[in-house]
């Protein structure tokens, strides 16, 4: 049962073959303090010992003592399943299924949220908001040196349409009510995430399908619960795509912006994306 001191959240990790990378993303999670914490790892059969680690990390949150006591006083429970899926996302759609928790985060293996009170702070800011989002910190891969905050920066208001430009949000720093988390969809094999966000705050906003995509462009983030944490709330691990395997990601997304703000509106509005990409390449400090 959540306690409406605290925030209930859901943490779903999703790994395949992560190596050692799953552990300082469990690690984080169970530092988390002032917080109610469901987490849910939902591995694709991996063959590198990542089931091993799952069952010691279960045996250290539910064994550690202090003064006789669990160290965590009941706030975070811990399942874990290793069993074949059909990619990422539908492995994610399992994670959404087992959460049980009043709102849903992703965190991705080598991921880790930027200190012990993250998400409690969020929840002193403002309880029972729809969604909080914030910053990623982009952090080297090797050794975890700070590259640099992700960019695109998020809005300080975000809505449905904020997304035409793209992924303006990360992934792992977007906390969403788990009553309002839909599923992804497995038609995308790259990009669900972004059409995933789309239609989540789309459906935030009763008036959306009226308006369309053409609609006002700031429609109040407080009126639609949307909270924004202008600080860093997730260390994001800098890994990028392969140059074929962006190319089809390119291609999958523009399929999704237009499915969502219409071709016409979609084609403009990438004029302004391959700007900004090349921008951010030849001039220092872009956003």
């Amino acid at each position: 049962m959540s306690n409406p001191e605290r925030m209930f959240v859901s943490i779903v990790t999703v790994t395949y073959n992560p190596g050692e990378l799953l552990e300082p993303t469990m690690r984080s999670v169970a530092e988390q303090v002032g917080v109610q914490i469901d987490y849910v790892v939902v591995d694709g059969a991996s063959k590198d010992g990542t089931v091993e680690r799952l069952r010691a990390f279960g045996e250290q949150v539910q064994g550690e003592l202090v003064q006789g006591q669990p160290v965590h006083g009941g706030s975070l429970v811990f399942r874990w399943v290793s069993e074949p899926d059909r990619g990422l996302y539908d492995a994610m759609n399992k994670g959404l299924v087992m959460a049980q928790g009043d709102y849903v985060l992703f965190l991705n293996a080598g991921d880790t949220l930027a200190h012990p009170r993250v998400l409690a702070d969020l929840w002193s800011e403002r309880k029972g908001a729809a969604v909080y989002y914030g910053q990623a910190m982009v952090v080297e891969s090797m050794g975890g040196r700070e590259l640099g905050l992700r960019k695109p920066l998020p809005p300080q208001h975000l809505n449905w349409r904020s997304l035409r430009f793209g992924m303006v949000v990360s992934h792992q720093a977007f906390v969403i009510k788990r009553e309002r988390a839909l599923p992804y969809d497995l038609q995308y094999r790259i990009c669900a995430d972004i059409d995933w966000m789309i239609r989540c705050l789309r459906a935030l906003d009763p008036e959306a399908l009226d308006r369309g995509a053409l609609g006002p462009e700031v429609v109040s983030s407080k009126a639609l619960g949307v909270h924004f944490a202008d600080r860093v709330l997730v260390h994001f691990l800098d890994g990028g795509l392969s140059s074929q395997r962006r190319k089809a990601a390119w291609k999958e997304r523009f399929l999704i912006m237009s499915r969502h703000y219409g071709p016409l509106n979609n084609l403009l509005n990438h004029g302004w994306i391959v700007l900004r990409y090349v921008l951010r390449r030849f001039v220092p400090n872009f956003a």
